[in-house]
């Protein structure tokens, strides 16, 4: 029967043609403005490692002077220097990393490739096994490397092409901050969104812009390559002056990360970072009282509210209309339906139920929903074009993936199923006899 009942639904489409099309075109214009901004919230607020993103840590602590401090203060969410060599050291967790943003010239020594600027971060080599970083070429520098403190480098792969074109550069060099830096790897096409392990700081933003190099971080150190990005300088700054004296002080530029075994080991890397801030008070540091935070991926992205407020407004007011768009179904759909009562009375002293009469409509409905759902599509497709005309952001998240897809379609059948509800129901109670008198 319902492929029955769908071939009537079908054709009920071309029995009023003005008023179906008003319904499939309120139902269209409803579900595409609801999926367009809801798109944009998914991808802005999906989980950019799946499976992971509950064992990555952020640790924050509070190293800022007394002076001015006030109960409820949160920590800062970058760490000094001296704090981020103790937590390399500490053997905490399964992987740590320390990583700041550089920014930097390279000489290719072609001449038909003049100097060009990149930007890029200074990790551990930890970071790459954490990030679940992908290779085209080589790999991670390896400890020797680091220890070291070598002048080796990984390139993202349109910087490499750039310099060596579509071929392995490992093992070849090129020039940056005059000096000859050997190629030991080519990151492929790695750009996370939300781009999590660089929110603060990040070229381009949360949401666009790449790493086109990657140094060891204690060799950026010792080729005194300076932030690139905020600094943050508690109490008088650096004592001393110069590079030196600037790693030995309490300014905060670097992000940090530790990856545990699983998400339990939050609570003990927490219980950690607070025994740290005990032990470094004896030595007349962190003279606030003891304030440590530990964040994971998710939690991390919503301390720096990488969702905006407007943007989860802007759903909500998408949904509200998408509301408004299934009154004016239902509407419509009882003006449809009660133009039919004849028709059901017929049926209905012909021997049909009051159930065969419910499925029937409410399968028309559906169908309504299906071909709502497909125009709807169309239209989404329309809404994210101008949403990512608005930012080189918004180009970045307005995309929609099968998820998506199937959920707009969803979306649309179930919200007309709803919509039809009360006007099949209506339909259900037309009282035979009295339909046939009136005939």
């Amino acid at each position: 029967m319902f492929r029955y009942y769908f071939t009537l639904g079908l054709r009920s489409l071309r029995r009023n043609p003005v008023l179906t099309a008003l319904m499939v075109l309120t139902l269209a214009v409803g579900v595409a403005a609801s999926m367009a901004t809801f798109t944009v919230l998914y991808v802005m607020s999906g989980d950019p490692i799946p499976g992971k993103s509950d064992r990555l840590f952020v640790p924050r602590m509070d190293t800022a002077p007394l002076a001015g401090y006030a109960a409820g203060d949160e920590p800062s969410d970058q760490m000094n220097y001296t704090d981020a060599i103790n937590l390399l050291a500490s053997g905490q967790g399964l992987r740590r990393t320390a990583v700041y943003g550089i920014g930097t010239a390279i000489e290719s020594g072609r001449p038909d490739l003049p100097p060009f600027l990149v930007q890029g971060v200074a990790p551990t080599r930890d970071f790459f096994a954490m990030f679940e970083v992908p290779f085209l070429y080589g790999g991670a520098w390896g400890a020797d490397a680091e220890t070291s403190k070598a002048d080796v480098v990984v390139l993202n792969r349109d910087t490499s092409e750039k310099l060596f074109g579509k071929i392995n550069p490992v093992g070849k060099y090129l020039q940056m901050e005059n000096t000859q830096w050997q190629v030991v790897g080519v990151v492929n096409n790695w750009k996370p969104l939300p781009r999590y392990y660089r929110l603060i700081n990040g070229n381009g933003g949360s949401f666009t812009g790449s790493d086109e190099v990657f140094i060891p971080f204690q060799t950026a150190v010792r080729h005194e390559l300076s932030n690139n990005g905020s600094n943050n300088c508690n109490g008088e700054g650096p004592k001393e002056p110069g590079y030196q004296g600037w790693i030995k002080s309490e300014c905060d530029w670097i992000q940090f990360w530790f990856e545990g075994k699983s998400a339990g080991d939050q609570a003990m890397l927490k219980d950690y970072l607070a025994a740290y801030v005990t032990d470094q008070k004896k030595l007349g540091r962190f003279p606030r009282p003891i304030n440590v935070r530990l964040q994971n991926v998710m939690e991390w992205m919503q301390h720096l509210g990488v969702v905006s407020k407007d943007a989860k407004l802007s759903t909500w007011l998408a949904f509200g209309f998408l509301l408004v768009c299934l009154v004016n179904t239902v509407g419509l759909l009882l003006a449809k339906f009660s133009a039919r009562a004849g028709e059901v009375g017929v049926r209905r002293a012909l021997g049909a139920t009051k159930r065969d009469v419910f499925q029937q409509f409410l399968i028309e409905a559906t169908v309504i929903g299906l071909v709502g759902g497909l125009l709807g599509l169309i239209l989404s497709f329309g809404g994210l074009w101008l949403i990512s005309l608005q930012s080189e952001s918004m180009a970045a998240v307005a995309k929609m993936d099968w998820a998506m897809l199937a959920t707009t379609l969803g979306l649309s059948i179930v919200a007309s199923i709803f919509a039809g509800l009360l006007p099949t129901w209506r339909a259900c109670l037309v009282t035979p006899a009295l339909q046939l008198k009136t005939q």
